[in-house]
């Protein structure tokens, strides 16, 4: 199978379906569980504790890797075959601490995809809906010359 190929939305639904490894972020975040749809993303993830910071909390890099994974899948998923990007602007905002050993779900949608720019938005929630983090990512998009 040669992957550039394949559109965003056919690559992502190959690692679900495990045709194509997931990436090793995945592993390294407790992210899991992804369900796609074109310019949309779900990811379900748990921090442990390889992911707290000196003090004993869930490091706030957890929270927004995370949504740059998300919000990158959903811009991926839009994409042509033959096409890449890449974050080049991320913001997060952090509501609550997230809690450790807990499982929650980061999802994400485009919110306006052009030639040259991708933008998502993403949430990361627990079961009950409550809000821990949010964030947007921009994403330039690399079409062939």
């Amino acid at each position: 199978m040669n992957v550039s190929e394949l559109t965003g939305l056919e690559q992502l639904e190959a690692i679900v379906r495990g045709d194509i490894p997931q990436p090793s972020i995945f592993e390294t975040m407790g992210m899991h569980e992804l369900v796609i749809e074109r310019g949309k993303a779900l990811i379900e993830c748990k921090a442990t504790d390889r992911h707290c910071n000196p003090m004993g909390g869930v490091h706030g890099g957890f929270a927004a890797t995370v949504l740059d994974s998300v919000t990158g899948c959903a811009v991926h998923s839009a994409l042509e075959a033959n096409v890449s990007y890449g974050t080049i602007d991320l913001a997060v905002k952090m509501m609550r601490p997230i809690p450790i050993n807990q499982t929650l779900f980061a999802e994400a949608k485009v919110t306006h995809i052009s030639r040259s720019l991708g933008i998502a938005e993403g949430y990361i929630r627990d079961k009950d809906g409550k809000l821990f983090a949010s964030g947007n990512a921009t994403c330039f998009i690399k079409r062939p010359k």
